[in-house]
């Protein structure tokens, strides 16, 4: 399996309807906070938008929703994945990412046998305050080395620039949250992640 170089994470269906014509083809739905029936629409609306546009919807967490709904990727943080019932998640034919901070973490994700893991933060971030130190380059290739041939997916403070090096480190993927959700123009940032990728593809 192949992952797009740029993985978009949003925290709700409107950065999709804003972000997919720019040219995204990896998107994270990460909604928070949200009642069971504004998750569930918003959920059906990214289904349906990724759709539209020919892009990979993963949903976040709320893997029993995903797989109600039709959609065939979900991504788990640790606490979530110590949750969830993987052997449905697999029975279903759904995709599976999770996220990893250090060795334990990649330990129990590996055995999971995910078809991605993650690594972050690689840099300082200002979406939420991380217990753990920011990552770097060299941790990068270490995961690079542990999960073999499994898509690498770098998170953590990147820009189009960073995202770069960090695929000379080892990642396949970069996913960006802040550094398009807090920009004066999210759509212009979005089309340089695109076009600085490209090449990536």
């Amino acid at each position: 399996m192949t992952l797009d170089p740029f993985y978009l994470v949003a925290d709700h269906v409107g950065w999709l309807r804003r972000l997919l014509p720019c040219g995204v083809k990896l998107v994270q739905l990460r909604a928070k906070n949200m009642d069971e029936a504004r998750l569930r629409a918003e959920i059906a609306e990214a289904r349906d938008l990724c759709q539209a546009h020919g892009a990979q919807l993963i949903v976040n967490d709320y893997w029993r929703l995903a797989l109600e709904l039709g959609c065939d990727f979900v991504h788990l943080g640790q606490e979530d994945l110590a949750a969830a019932d993987v052997a449905a998640i697999k029975a279903a034919g759904v995709k599976l990412g999770i996220s990893t901070h250090d060795e334990a973490e990649l330990a129990i994700a590996l055995a999971a046998q995910p078809d991605y893991v993650a690594l972050g933060p690689i840099f300082p971030t200002r979406l939420k305050k991380m217990p753990w130190a920011p990552q770097g380059f060299d941790k990068l290739g270490l995961w690079r080395q542990k999960v073999g041939g499994l898509p690498l997916v770098a998170i953590g403070g990147l820009t189009p620039e960073r995202a770069l090096d960090c695929f000379k480190a080892g990642a396949d993927s970069a996913a960006v949250v802040t550094d398009i959700s807090l920009n004066p123009d999210p759509e212009a940032r979005c089309r340089e992640w695109v076009e600085a990728t490209r090449l990536c593809r």
